[in-house]
């Protein structure tokens, strides 16, 4: 991506067709559909990219098991057929992820599951010749090998092959404990296998941005709306906005404003507003994951675990960590930072207790995160978890288009839905591009360039993060003997990666490398903020040079740093 200061200089001197306001998947993905298809784009962030949801999530990308329990078919069809062109679209981004649904004392798989599984397999089957063609940059090198141990599940074996799962089958118990070690106590008898796909959700977002910006499109972050300008406003139509590091305010002139916010979505709103129907309302629904060391959950796939009143939760191999979660509650708190709630920690540490046998508590959590999911109201008073995921499509009387709702999975979809109705309302003859344009490029982790001091393991962990782009972090690497050494001992992420996040992405705190460009405030949450830690100054000295602070900004910066990890609650602190 272009300089934040390069980019702020343009959307202050050019006009645009078309100003996205948000910078999450949805905003990203409406930005990439609209430049393919030829409209000059802004997009302004008032945080960072991902920092809401987008980097929260349960990082599947799925059609949701859960979700034919309220006959929402559609969704779930939908959700399936985005879940397999992500897989030919991100390769190294998206894979697919065996789960288990284990049984146990010689019970026989529950009937019920597997008609839904049949179901599931019916529903993934996509129409013969759609989304063919990927284009000469993604054949160039194979889909990422093998490794069910970080959660990959089977290989992509040729890219212009379309991927789709085999088809749900029973497992014996042996199977059962081949994938799902963490049930020794336990002895499972069998079960059923299937497979979803899963992701590193803000790293998605990021290379959305970036094939966005390479047709043409230009975000910045830290860019505050403060209002959406009228046709008949000095400047004209647009959005004026505040730099939230200088607090300068300026005005980016567009013909049409996309608010693609999530879940602040009906926080922005035109002066001229002729009925409440024209906006969404909101109902903020909290999800917590918690992250725990592979040694006490170690999994080679994903698992449904049972958490009592008829509901689910996901245990899944991501990073090196198991990931646990999500819940699903009403949220009416704070929205802007969003800690793992005292009750959802223990409701979920009750939920793998029962399920694995094991006695972990909150001190054995290597970190935690919770996000608010923007779920719709439909002026009932039904739980979060029984409203829809899909997404919603709002248009005021002055023209601005609000795209809300819905699921990482289905990011593309929602763009697409908001893009169709510019090129409707101005007669275009625009076609939606997004199913043949493809997200970053792979590369083999073998392929990429050897340079001193970097761990063996971190090459392929740069090929699934980057894809090619792996190879601009290693020259970052070589650049200097520290950059080439991890951030985390023992953790393969690197503090090139900082430099390059600086440099490219336009990071700009020590929390969107840690939170966002790596995930190591999310899968180490505890180390990284133990008292004793060195990681923010390490993080905060590379940056430094780059961002050219000085010694009392870094330690501004250090105590930016703490504030937005206790309020995030990424340490885990342990249950009172």
């Amino acid at each position: 991506m272009i300089s934040r200061d390069r980019a702020i200089e343009l959307l202050a001197g050019e006009r645009f067709d078309v100003a996205v306001v948000g910078g999450g998947v949805t905003g990203a993905g409406v930005a990439l559909d609209a430049a393919s298809r030829g409209y000059s784009v802004a997009l302004l962030e008032r945080a960072d990219f991902a920092s809401g949801t987008s980097s929260r999530s349960s990082k599947l990308i799925h059609g949701g098991l859960r979700y034919l329990q309220n006959f929402d078919l559609g969704l779930v069809r939908e959700a399936l057929l985005e879940r397999q062109l992500m897989v030919r679209l991100a390769p190294h981004l998206v894979k697919p992820l065996a789960i288990v649904v284990a049984t146990f004392d010689g019970a026989r798989p529950d009937r019920m599951t597997g008609i839904g599984l049949n179901m599931y397999d019916v529903m993934a089957t996509p129409l013969r010749g759609r989304y063919r063609g990927r284009g000469r940059r993604a054949r160039r090198a194979a889909a990422p090998a093998t490794d069910v141990e970080n959660g990959a599940g089977p290989a992509v074996e040729e890219l212009d092959t379309d991927w789709s799962p085999a088809r749900h089958r029973v497992i014996s118990g042996d199977e059962v404990l081949e994938l799902l070690p963490a049930l020794s106590r336990r002895e499972p008898t069998g079960g059923y296998l299937f497979y979803d796909c899963q992701t590193d959700d803000s790293r998605l977002v990021l290379t959305i941005l970036g094939e966005a910006e390479r047709f043409g499109a230009i975000c910045a972050n830290r860019l505050e709306v403060l209002e959406v300008c009228a046709e008949d406003s000095p400047t004209g139509p647009g959005v004026r906005a505040r730099d939230t590091e200088t607090g300068s305010e300026l005005t980016v002139r567009a013909e049409n404003v996309v608010n693609a916010t999530g879940v602040w979505a009906d926080r922005i709103r035109p002066d001229e507003l002729h009925s409440e129907a024209e906006v969404p309302t909101i109902v903020p629904s909290r999800g917590t994951h918690l992250i725990l060391a592979r040694d006490h959950v170690p999994l080679r796939a994903g698992a449904i675990v049972p958490a009592g009143e008829g509901r689910s939760v996901f245990a899944l191999p991501w990073l090196g960590r198991t990931l646990v979660g999500t819940t699903d509650d009403n949220h009416t708190g704070d929205i802007e930072h969003v800690p793992p709630a005292a009750e959802d920690i223990a409701y979920l540490l009750e939920a793998v207790n029962s399920f694995f046998g094991t006695s972990l508590g909150a001190p054995d959590l290597c970190g935690a995160y919770a996000g608010v999911r923007p779920l719709i109201s439909a002026g009932d008073t039904r739980k979060s978890v029984d409203i829809s995921r899909k997404a919603e499509l709002y248009e005021t009387s002055s023209g601005m288009i609000t795209i809300t709702g819905g699921k990482l999975t289905t990011w593309r979809r929602m763009a697409k839905l908001a893009v169709d109705r510019l090129v409707e309302r101005e007669g275009r003859d625009a076609p939606c591009r997004t199913h043949e344009i493809p997200l970053g490029e792979p590369i083999r982790a073998e392929a990429l360039p050897r340079v001193a001091r970097v761990p063996d393991d971190t090459y392929r962990a740069l090929a699934e993060r980057y894809g090619h782009a792996a190879e601009q972090v290693l020259e970052t690497a070589a650049q200097r003997a520290d950059l080439a050494e991890p951030i985390i001992p023992g953790l393969p992420d690197l503090l090139a990666e900082a430099t390059f996040s600086a440099r490219h992405e336009q990071a700009r705190s020590i929390g969107d490398v840690l939170l966002r460009r790596t995930r190591l405030g999310l899968i180490a949450g505890r180390e990284v903020c133990a008292p004793e830690s060195a990681v923010p100054l390490r993080v905060a000295r590379a940056l430094a040079t780059e961002l050219g602070w000085d010694e009392q900004r870094i330690r501004t910066e250090l105590t930016l740093f703490a504030e937005e990890a206790a309020s995030e609650g990424i340490a885990a602190l342990p249950v009172t």
